[in-house]
């Protein structure tokens, strides 16, 4: 009797509906039951040609895939239920570029054990570089489908599937039921480090803009749930500088003094360029930070903490990340400015009512204040924004109250505002 092809991933075929139904492991000989919801995974497969069943579309999936565990797993069998599955792994170099750090497993090592699964039919290094490495191989496959998780999910990648035809399918990152979340960040190291993000103010924390007009930056604090690429905004050399100080986290004691602490390390006598205050201090204090900066002062005059948990499950759940692309390293913000008292004043303004918006939970109020804020960090610095920026904004400003770069621009992470889920973000967490 001729095998159904779902068995080329060592699954048995199953009917799906909406209700709970048991999966099989098709080489285990005790036969064990998996409860997996519909929501999980899907068990049946997809054909190309509706006409020859045994004719699979092709999907393909791109990554790093280092230290291969179980999340791994689960979103290949997800992907492969969909048709035969193609896997470009990001080489060494591209990994390092994107990450600023080397793999655990080389992309030897890597490409050795994704091509060992049952349910991948063939995988390769990418021969291209940075987010979109994989263009040369996906073009000459020329997959149905390209299936990425939520935090994958980038517009230069829907662009480049709608050029060429390709159906892009975004999955959640959902573990199998009984399975605890995997991530290559958490197995890494248990570095519980935070990374950081300017809600509003961004650039009042350096004296060549404060000297003009003084103000606040709103900062927060977020758990490295994901692993942020560098370059982009979300104060990644501050953090790496935090984890030679402190290798896994923020040590107990006066955060204050901690934060010095960094930006003293960061900042060492002979800096050409100096790193601002904001990034030091949104790391090390949790929650949400109003930043006040003096006339032309590094450090701020007054650093007001809240951890209310009210207060952070009101920004939580209202901010969401768009994954862009990492700045260029010929990136030149400091180039073309317009500072000016006036432009300033609007940047100190916003900030202010920013947290105002975020202490009363006014989220009308929080989106048109984190909007502001941007429109006058870009009139002061225009090279924060490109035409590919520009397009991104246009694409999703209808879907929410108010939006921002990720730090200086020039790429990293879209951030918006809305009550209502964005298709394809990530939310963050907040330290508490």
């Amino acid at each position: 009797m001729e095998s159904h092809p779902a068995d080329k991933i060592g699954l048995q075929k199953k009917v799906i509906n909406d209700q709970d139904e048991p999966l099989y492991l098709k080489n285990n000989s005790n036969r064990k039951k998996y409860n997996i919801r519909k929501s999980h995974i899907l068990i049946s497969r997809h054909f190309s040609n509706p006409n020859n069943p045994f004719t699979m579309k092709k999907v393909f999936v791109s990554g790093c895939y280092d230290m291969l565990h179980s999340g791994h797993i689960a979103f290949f069998i997800e992907a492969a239920s969909h048709g035969d599955l193609y896997v470009g792994l990001g080489s060494d170099k591209t990994i390092n570029l994107l990450k600023g750090r080397k793999t655990i497993n080389t992309d030897k090592e890597r490409l050795f054990m994704v091509q060992a699964l049952k349910m991948v039919k063939e995988a390769w290094i990418n021969s291209g570089s940075g987010l979109m490495d994989f263009e040369k191989e996906v073009e000459a496959l020329h997959p149905d489908i390209f299936f990425v998780n939520e935090d994958g999910f980038t517009p230069d990648k829907q662009e480049f599937c709608e050029r060429l035809g390709i159906e892009l399918m975004v999955s959640r990152r959902i573990p199998y039921v009984g399975l605890p979340t995997r991530s290559t960040t958490a197995l890494r190291q248990e570095c519980l480090i935070p990374f950081r993000l300017d809600l509003a103010g961004g650039w009042l924390d350096q004296p060549f803009v404060s000297k003009y007009y003084p103000g606040p930056v709103i900062t927060i604090s977020i758990e490295p749930d994901y692993d942020f690429n560098d370059r982009s905004g979300m104060s990644s050399s501050t953090r790496k500088k935090a984890i030679q100080l402190w290798q896994t986290d923020i040590p107990e004691g006066d955060h204050e003094l901690l934060a010095k602490t960094l930006f003293s390390f960061e900042n060492p006598p002979g800096t050409k360029y100096i790193s601002g205050s904001q990034d030091s201090i949104g790391i090390v204090f949790p929650g949400v930070n109003k930043i006040e900066y003096d006339f032309e002062q590094y450090w701020p005059s007054e650093i007001t903490n809240c951890t209310d948990d009210e207060t952070l499950e009101f920004i939580e759940n209202n901010l969401w990340f768009i994954t862009l692309f990492p700045r260029d390293n010929t990136f030149d913000v400091l180039s073309g400015t317009n500072i000016t008292t006036e432009n300033a004043k609007a940047l100190a303004d916003a900030a202010n009512d920013c947290w105002k918006a975020i202490q009363a939970k006014d989220l009308d109020g929080f989106g048109a204040s984190f909007r502001r804020s941007f429109e006058a960090q870009i009139t002061m610095f225009p090279n924060m924004v490109n035409n590919l920026i520009v397009k991104q904004i246009e694409e999703y400003k209808t879907k929410a109250l108010g939006w921002k770069l990720s730090g200086a621009g020039g790429g990293g992470y879209l951030v918006l505002v809305s009550d209502i889920p964005v298709p394809n973000a990530i939310q963050i967490r907040i330290r508490r």
